[in-house]
């Protein structure tokens, strides 16, 4: 039997290390963050709902994936903020935040590794590229009629990224085998690439990759970041940064494209912009976009089926079989999609911030409840009168620089921008309707994904062409400059006295299991 002094030191042996996705599930693992199961689950709706239960919760690992016997499965990987804090060494959401916009100036070069030494070319498949065959694809809720593959990053390198990297998220649904449809939402890197190659008689060559490094999966997750990330960025590079050391690619076996190395899975293949079919065949049969149900968006609502250009698969990669490749299935509208979409996008807002005028903007933050892309919270610090004014230049560069952005609040340092309470008390007592609440850009570029938005087409049909952002709305509740003690806030003693000292430590935690919401946030700075 394993005494309780050899687990410690077996967890002591295993150092942090997430350069790769099995060394990052080994770490936590070690680290009490995974929850394995050997019970076979079936990614028709169940592992979705397994997920769901356990929103925010540690790691899922799934050992037995109905249909798939050469394959595992995770799901949670980025639900715990501290979580993903541990894999990186991020001290706090701040210093996380910092050292992230730092990371996206100070890319390190991708590392080229041969053939021979790429684990995602372990296996080489040319011959039966029946996609689903492989690659698991998940049914989120029973609205949907089809499953689909939404955990495929895409990976664009070299001239069609004008010299840089590209990782992003696209949905796919292999309808036909090895040819599947390919989503790249409207202004989206992978957008700006098929609108300036739509009219080339020859397609684009991509890799898909499946179960990328953790920092890959972080860069794939900020979109939308465009001024801090522009087409020709290193976002590859980026996600080196954050590792802390430089991620390995390796060209394709089957078109002029590249790979992340430490793959557990990849598809190469070539885009097809004009080849453009229907996303599911209940969409196909109606002849109609925009309306039938597919799986749910980031905004929290269900998605709707589109058409969209196609990828057409050469070749399968993987580790060997016998290792069981993981897939990690990225459930939309969890906290595990949340973190992934909005980390690399809170710090690419502060460095947005700092760019326009350094020494500012103190923190960022983008809490589950305003859906990824759609708000944000800046905390701002006035060091003197003139700077009276910045946090509205700020709001308005957010909303204009971040497309389909609808609510971006400003505060002060004395709000806990993580606290939603306090941020509603801050908004009910320090905002003027008349004059604090800013709609810069109304009829700018919008998100087809936002229902509010699909219902400006009226009868036509819900695309990106047919819809009207009605514009994002600023609220400035910080405190003027020389008001500060108007807007004083009690500060009650917590620092005098120790709890301990007058109750047990069982009664402490007790009296404490009571306290839920905003009163836990003011307990602990006394206000």
């Amino acid at each position: 039997m394993t005494t309780l002094v050899e687990e410690k030191e077996q967890k002591a042996r295993v150092t942090r290390d997430v350069t790769s996705l099995r060394k990052a599930l080994e770490f936590l693992e070690a680290e009490g963050d995974v929850l394995t199961t050997d019970a076979e689950v079936d990614p028709d709706l169940e592992i979705t709902g397994l997920q769901k239960h356990l929103d925010g919760g540690p790691v899922l690992m799934f050992t037995h994936v109905k249909g798939k016997p050469h394959a595992r499965a995770i799901t949670n990987l980025f639900a715990d903020i501290n979580v993903v804090d541990k894999m990186f060494g991020f001290q706090s959401p701040t210093d996380r935040v910092r050292k992230i916009a730092h990371a996206l100036t100070h890319p390190l070069k991708p590392a080229e590794v041969p053939q021979s030494q790429a684990p995602c070319q372990e296996e080489v498949i040319t011959d039966d590229l029946d996609v689903n065959k492989y690659i698991t694809a998940i049914r989120h809720t029973a609205l949907e009629t089809e499953l689909t593959v939404g955990s495929g990053i895409s990976c664009v390198v070299g001239e069609y990224f004008k010299g840089g990297s590209h990782i992003g998220y696209n949905r796919m649904n292999f309808r036909w085998g090895n040819v599947g449809t390919f989503q790249a939402s409207p202004g989206s890197h992978m957008w700006q690439i098929i609108t300036e190659h739509y009219r080339d008689e020859k397609p684009i060559p991509l890799t898909m990759c499946f179960g990328v490094p953790p920092a890959c999966t972080l860069l794939a997750g900020g979109g939308f970041d465009y001024v801090i990330l522009p087409k020709g960025c290193d976002e590859i590079g980026c996600a080196g940064a954050v590792q802390g050391s430089s991620i390995k690619i390796v060209k394709a076996r089957t078109v002029d494209a590249w790979a992340i190395a430490e793959s557990e899975y990849v598809l190469e293949g070539l885009l097809y912009p004009r080849d453009k079919r229907y996303e599911t065949a209940e969409a196909e049969k109606a002849g109609v976009q925009g309306k039938y149900p597919f799986h749910p968006e980031w905004a929290g609502y269900m998605g709707k089926a589109y058409k969209a250009p196609t990828f057409h698969v050469s070749a399968i990669t993987m580790r060997k079989r016998a290792s069981k490749p993981i897939i990690f299935v990225l459930g939309v509208h969890t906290a595990d999609d949340s973190n992934i979409d909005t980390t690399v996008r809170e710090a690419a807002i502060f460095e947005l911030c700092e760019r326009l005028q350094p020494g500012i903007i103190q923190d960022v933050h983008i809490p589950y409840c305003l859906t990824d892309w759609g708000g944000v919270i800046i905390q701002v610090k006035k060091r003197n009168r003139i700077e009276e004014g910045w946090q509205r230049n700020f709001l308005a560069a957010i909303l204009a620089c971040n497309q389909g952005m609808r609510l971006a609040i400003a505060v002060s340092p004395d709000v806990d921008i993580r606290s939603m309470d306090d941020i509603m008390w801050c908004l009910t007592t320090r905002v003027n309707p008349h004059t604090d609440i800013l709609n810069p850009l109304p009829g700018g570029i919008g998100q087809t994904f936002q229902p509010a938005e699909r219902m400006t087409a009226g009868e036509k049909e819900w695309t990106a062409s047919n819809t009207r952002f009605e514009g994002g709305m600023g609220i400035d509740a910080t405190v003027p400059f020389g008001y500060e003690q108007d807007f004083q806030r009690p500060v009650y003693p917590v620092d005098r006295v120790d709890p301990l000292q007058f109750f047990t430590t069982a009664q402490v935690a007790k009296a404490k299991e009571r306290m839920r919401g905003w009163v836990e946030v003011l307990a602990r700075t006394g206000r």
